[in-house]
């Protein structure tokens, strides 16, 4: 089996820039839920945060006193009481956090000592960007991996991309370089409807998380909510003819492009099914 399947792994997700309509940041905290975590470790805000940039929040507690909430990264282990009713979800851990504002060669040092600290096996990066896509459709997603075991193990993608990244990029190459595997699961949030959170992105992004692992974590909020925005969603198309009409005309490219692409793979079959049958005797196995 996979390390993915077996190993312990931590999920991270970040706020900002990489984390559209709070999709990434949204699964990871339904998961941090679900397994009754704790925070074990956390990263001084002082050191990397520009709190113009990113603003603590004042709140009022359950004495109605008031109280700041900073911005932060913290480490989440499961709850002792998940730990001993699933023991299969003991090695999953999560690390959620804002994107720092500077010293990033820094941060990153500490993000991977806290890794080595609990000794992760793998890291899952989770990621969303604003993209041209429908909300009536399923939300697109993509895996990658830039670890050639866990490519050729598990058939993900290389990412060829080339230009300005986000902290997610720069841990994962350190991680890489550290000896440690990592994959990125990536939601296309529709640009027209981004407005955090989008329950619905961060359904497709858990679902592929739970596909990667082999697990399940209870979501059934998070499906209704995901309902709930998409009438939403509906009810804004529908008073507004501009916005319905180009709603309309992304999912005729949508639907063009998915009928190409399965077209594509059985055209694909068909050919492996015409060389598979007409082998000859000695080449067959």
């Amino acid at each position: 089996m996979s390390i993915l399947q077996t190993g312990r792994i931590l999920v991270v997700a970040f706020e900002g820039w990489n984390d559209a309509g709070e999709a990434a940041s949204g699964a990871a905290k339904v998961i941090a839920r679900e397994l009754q975590a704790d925070v074990v470790a956390a990263i001084d805000t002082e050191d990397y945060y520009d709190f113009q940039f990113s603003r603590p929040m004042v709140s009022f507690d359950e004495n109605g006193v008031r109280q700041l909430s900073w911005p932060t990264t913290e480490f989440y282990a499961p709850g002792v009481e998940v730990v001993q009713a699933q023991p299969q979800q003991a090695r999953v851990h999560v690390l959620v956090g804002v994107e720092p504002s500077r010293r990033w060669k820094a941060f990153t040092g500490e993000v991977l000592e806290m890794i080595e600290d609990r000794e992760i096996d793998a890291v899952i990066f989770l990621g969303s960007l604003l993209a041209d896509v429908p909300h009536t459709r399923a939300i697109a997603t993509t895996i990658t991996s830039q670890n050639a075991g866990l490519r050729a193990e598990l058939d993900f993608e290389k990412s060829d991309y080339e230009g300005p990244v986000g902290i997610l990029s720069v841990l994962g190459m350190a991680l890489e370089a550290a000896g440690i595997p990592t994959i990125s699961i990536w939601a296309s949030v529709p640009h027209y409807a981004h407005t955090p959170p989008v329950p619905k992105a961060s359904l497709a992004v858990l679902v592929q998380v739970e596909r990667v692992l082999g697990l399940e974590f209870g979501h059934e909020s998070l499906a209704q909510d995901s309902f709930t925005w998409e009438r939403a969603v509906d009810e804004l198309c529908e008073g507004d003819e501009e916005l319905g009409n180009y709603v309309k005309s992304l999912e005729t490219a949508r639907d063009e492009y998915e009928s190409q692409v399965a077209n594509g793979d059985a055209l694909a079959a068909e050919v492996e099914r015409f060389l598979r049958d007409n082998q000859s005797p000695d080449e067959k196995p």
